[in-house]
C-alpha cells in the first residue's frame, strides 16, 4: 500500500481527501521535463496552457426562463474575458490570465495558480434567444444569462359531449 501514493501522487493535506499532488517522474531534473522547461523559460508551455484550459469550471443550469452559466474566474477583470455568440447557437466564453511578473532574484517554491488562455463552448437548444444574451462579472464570478423563448402551451378547449 505504501507504493500507491508514491506512484500516483501524495496528499498535500491529509485532512482533505480531494488534495492530491500529481507525481512527476522528472521532478528535479533540469532537462527533459516539459514542466521544468516551461517554469524556467518564463514562457508558458503546452502543459500550463492545457492546465489553464482544463481548470476553467463552468456551471450550466436551466430555469423556466433562461439558461444560466456561472464561471469562477478569480482575479480576472471583465476586460480580460470575452463572451461571444457564434452562428449555430454556440455560446463561447474565453479569456486570458496573464502570468505574474517574475523578478530575477525571486525563488518560486510552488506554482499552482494557472495562467494562460482558456476557451469553453456550449451549443444551446433551439429555445435560446441568442440575441438577448447578458453577461455580468461580480467578485470574480462571470454570470451569463441566455433567455429562453416562451413555450406556448396549446390551448385546450373543452367540448361538450351530447348524448
Amino acid at each position: 500500500m505504501a507504493l500507491i501514493p508514491q506512484i500516483f501522487g501524495q496528499r498535500s493535506n491529509v485532512f482533505d481527501p480531494f488534495s492530491l499532488d500529481v507525481w512527476d517522474p522528472f521532478q528535479g531534473w533540469p532537462f527533459n521535463s516539459p514542466r521544468s522547461l516551461a517554469d524556467r523559460s518564463g514562457t508558458s508551455g503546452a502543459l500550463s496552457e492545457t492546465s489553464a484550459f482544463a481548470n476553467t469550471r463552468i456551471d450550466w443550469k436551466e430555469t423556466p426562463e433562461a439558461h444560466v452559466f456561472k464561471a469562477d474566474l478569480p482575479g480576472m477583470k471583465k476586460e480580460e474575458v470575452k463572451v461571444e455568440v457564434e452562428e449555430g447557437r454556440v455560446l463561447q466564453i474565453s479569456g486570458e490570465r496573464s502570468k505574474e511578473h517574475e523578478e530575477k532574484n525571486d525563488k518560486w517554491h510552488r506554482v499552482e495558480r494557472s495562467s494562460g488562455k482558456f476557451l469553453r463552448r456550449f451549443r444551446l437548444p433551439e429555445s435560446a434567444k441568442m440575441d438577448r444574451v447578458k453577461a455580468t462579472m461580480e467578485n470574480g464570478v462571470l454570470t451569463v444569462t441566455v433567455p429562453k423563448e416562451e413555450v406556448k402551451k396549446p390551448e385546450v378547449k373543452a367540448i361538450e359531449v351530447s348524448g
